[in-house]
């Protein structure tokens, strides 16, 4: 079997981790994974079944949800977040919306219209209000809700942990604060702000208000961060594919990628109890749909 990284942090390569689906599934295009307190295993993927429950071994539990471009509750799956009360928040940037939902799939709150952009550049030059292409979201240790929107807005949003605008920062570009795409968000234990900026080949890092703290420039392609207290793990979809772990600090402890036996089309990722990771792709059918498994050693 497939060994990446070293020291504390290596892992075996489990590329059919979800070798127990039903019978004539397809997962198609897997945009991101969450994982919650349970240690449930969420997908959220570009098929007739968006979003879907698995086990840790890869027994599936259950989905929900519906898929089409024109009616449908999601047209093209983006981001997942699993915040600490276990409501899962889904991130559509064909819909223009996030979306909250508990794990029977009831949407507990919506941030955006369903199927509106909003403008991004109005007719005095300023941008426009959410959301044109969100992307991800991700919550800070007082609730706060921190949206990347992402595609068409080259914004960043802080809304209240109800729902209420609060703070907007951004612009296309590639000076601090500003972003060619932004692809996801993370928030650590400090509240501090990470935006992948995917493109500018680099994470942004902000205080809650939008202050540019500083920057990671060692990265390909930045796709996804998320953080397991003083560790941040990185999803790189440049150089070939691969993760890299940090301290929260900005030293890189460990990096795989380039390695077609580990990932090959990676897009999100998250953790569970025991340090496993999970890395979502949304390859081409039969090489690359799929999420993978790192197994810690």
């Amino acid at each position: 079997m497939t060994t990446v990284g070293e020291g504390k942090f290596q892992y075996e390569v489990d590329r059919d981790w979800l070798r127990h689906k039903p019978a004539f599934w397809e997962l198609g295009q897997c945009a991101d994974v969450g994982v919650d307190s349970q240690d449930r295993v969420w997908l959220f993927s570009r098929s007739k079944h968006p979003v879907t429950c698995w086990t840790t071994d890869g027994h599936f539990i259950g989905s929900w949800g519906d898929l089409g471009l024109e009616k449908g509750e999601f047209r093209i799956p983006h981001g997942v977040f699993i915040d600490k009360d276990d409501n899962i928040w889904l991130a559509d940037h064909q819909t223009h919306q996030v979306t909250k939902h508990n794990d029977n799939g009831d949407v507990l709150m919506e941030l955006g219209e369903h199927g509106r952009a909003q403008i991004t550049i109005t007719t005095v030059g300023a941008q426009g209000a959410p959301f044109n292409n969100p992307t991800g979201l991700a919550t800070g240790t007082d609730g706060r809700l921190f949206v990347s929107d992402g595609y068409g807005n080259r914004r960043v949003h802080r809304f209240s942990a109800d729902g209420q605008l609060e703070h907007s920062w951004g612009e296309a570009g590639t000076g601090p604060g500003q972003f060619s795409i932004l692809h996801k968000v993370g928030v650590d234990k400090n509240d501090r702000v990470y935006i992948c900026d995917r493109e500018n080949n680099r994470i942004q890092i902000f205080d809650v208000d939008g202050n540019f703290l500083t920057e990671w420039t060692d990265l390909v392609g930045p796709g996804d961060i998320f953080f397991d207290g003083d560790v941040a793990y990185v999803v790189e979809q440049g150089g070939g594919n691969g993760v890299s772990i940090w301290t929260l600090d900005g030293e890189l402890i460990t990096r795989w990628r380039g390695n077609a036996d580990a990932c090959q089309a990676a897009h999100g990722g998250w953790f569970d109890s025991q340090g496993n990771i999970y890395v979502a792709e949304i390859g081409e059918p039969g090489s690359g749909q799929r999420v993978t498994k790192f197994s810690h050693i």
